[in-house]
């Protein structure tokens, strides 16, 4: 009896054993669907708003068809995603024995909620950080010298001609500079250039000095590698440059043929420039994950079928930061019109709303429900975050009228949470939203005894609103021609000299507005006879 318990228990173990591994191997098969129609609801306001901009633009929803927690559980490994050491503690993990731990030289294991934020598509839906979904597969007819240089300005590689030391410590003078090596590695690789550009700062950094470019590294002199491939985290001094570098020399073991291949050793720069734009092709995008968003989450099928682990990147915020680079590349080389796809992943399960920025304290707001307008002379800007630091996401006119879902009561400058009747959710500044009165102005009837009146005269507008309730609710008065006829903020209007113009009463509350025209007439006050003139008729 003892002897078939064991065995049971053992069967038992076996069976688990083995549904945790079905688990760990399910393949999930994305499915894309283009066109803004078939994204879910919480996509498209943030979607329609940037085609209406820009008319050439195409999205394509990429439904994983996995579960949001199931990502977020797998992407909240320790070690897996990093932020700087100096970020704040709401960014780092702060388990024990984990918090400051320097996973690489002056990177830290992030927190849940920095990995839930990096990953939400919808807080990256504006013209500048959408960037990060772009395809990045080489176009022909965008790709040029041009914008290369641009996305490579205020770095040391604009416009510079290529020097490296070769492994005998000689220093060899090209003919090309690195914005022709970037597009002839892009036409090889298949590759988009713009990404190569936006690649080698977001790695390197804007200065030719960088250790993993500089060919001078005690034990790789004359290596290089402008993409950090292999440069996998060490906590040793330069321990993830060394790592890359190896990889620059022998591809850390590989076969001659993937040397080959990716032409392997890097003793040149452009060998290191070509073959890295070549790994990154056949490794990521020709592979599938062909945004910078997929290279630094692995959430699509591709190699083997497992998910999580063919990353490109540990800063979780990579595709935050170079998405701001490839947009001004396109933006200083008027190309943000041009026809450019953005494939956006869609998770099943997300939260109703996009998850804040972990710098956005929660404490900093307290719970509201009020409908607000922007009361302002123009429009107002609606940021992603509590300040003008953060990027704009939209602007509203004047009077628009919006939901207060959170207000601020942040120290110093105060930030609403506001929705948009879009349903886009944003920040906008305090001072310029004025709460909007329960019942709202449905119409303004303007009428005057005569609208012909005299230069000089002052008349009162006849002013009715509806509802009667509303009645005592602000009203703005403009004249269309201030030289003509002036009105005050009683509706009493004053006319100038002779022409025409146009009152107009709107309400502050909204867009409800009435006009009426005003003619102004000179009136004659004497008359003289010129008898030298004057001719008499007789009637016969």
């Amino acid at each position: 009896m003892k002897h078939n318990k064991i065995i049971y228990i053992i069967l038992i173990i076996l069976l688990c054993s083995f549904i945790i591994t079905a688990i760990k191997n399910i393949k999930y098969s994305a499915e894309k669907k283009d066109g803004i129609e078939n994204f879910p609801d919480s996509y498209k306001p943030y979607l329609e708003e940037l085609q209406k901009k820009h008319p050439n633009w195409k999205f394509t929803a990429l439904y994983t068809n996995l579960d949001w927690n199931y990502v977020i559980d797998n992407e909240n490994e320790f070690g897996k995603n990093l932020v700087p050491i100096s970020y704040s503690d709401n960014w780092k993990n702060t388990n024990p024995g984990e918090y400051n731990v320097e996973v690489d030289d002056g990177w830290v294991d992030c927190s849940r909620k920095a990995v839930e934020y990096a990953m939400d598509p919808r807080n990256f839906l504006n013209e500048t950080r959408i960037f990060q979904f772009e395809a990045l597969s080489y176009d022909e007819d965008t790709n040029n010298i041009q914008g290369i240089e641009k996305i490579l300005y205020g770095t040391e590689f604009y416009n510079c001609i290529v020097q490296y030391l070769n492994n005998s410590g000689n220093t060899i003078t090209m003919s090309s500079k690195y914005s022709d090596l970037i597009l002839d590695a892009a036409r090889t690789s298949k590759v988009s250039s713009y990404h190569l550009a936006s690649r080698i700062k977001q790695e390197v950094g804007p200065f030719l000095t960088h250790s993993s470019i500089s060919g001078t590294v005690q034990g790789f002199e004359g290596l290089y590698n402008f993409y950090n491939i292999g440069a996998t985290s060490s906590a040793e001094p330069m321990g993830a440059i060394k790592n890359g570098l190896q990889y620059a020399k022998d591809g850390k073991g590989a076969s001659q043929q993937t040397k080959d291949k990716y032409f392997i050793p890097w003793d040149t720069k452009q060998k290191a420039i070509t073959g890295g734009a070549i790994f990154i092709g056949s490794s990521y995008i020709n592979a599938g994950q062909d945004t910078v968003y997929l290279q630094k989450f692995h959430v699509v099928n591709n190699n083997d079928g497992s998910l999580f682990w063919h990353q490109y990147m540990t800063n979780v915020l990579a595709p935050y930061s170079e998405s701001k680079s490839i947009y001004n590349g396109y933006a200083n080389n008027g190309m943000l019109d041009n026809s450019i796809n953005f494939i956006i992943p869609v998770y099943n399960n997300m939260p109703e709303t996009p998850v804040q920025n972990p710098n956005i304290l929660q404490s900093d707001f307290t719970g509201d429900n009020t409908k607000v307008y922007a009361d302002v002379t123009t429009t107002l800007n609606i940021r992603t975050g509590p300040s003008t630091s953060y990027d704009i996401l939209t602007s509203v006119d004047r009077n628009t009228i919006m939901t207060r879902i959170q207000k601020g009561k942040q120290s110093g400058e105060l930030w609403d949470k506001v929705q948009l009747p879009n349903g886009m959710i944003g920040y906008a500044f305090q001072s310029y939203l004025k709460q909007a009165p329960e019942t709202q102005i449905e119409s303004i009837k303007l009428s005057i005894d005569n609208p012909n009146i005299k230069k000089g005269e002052i008349k009162k507008l006849n002013v009715e609103i509806l509802p009667e309730e509303a009645k005592n609710h602000e009203i703005e008065y403009t004249s269309s021609n201030n030289k003509v006829v002036t009105v005050d903020t009683e509706g009493n209007i004053l006319g100038l000299k002779s022409g025409n113009a146009t009152i107009t009463a709107k309400s502050k509350e909204n867009n409800v507005s009435s006009s009426i025209d005003i003619t102004v007439y000179t009136p004659v006050t004497d008359m003289e006879i010129n008898a030298e003139s004057l001719m008499l008729q007789v009637r016969r």
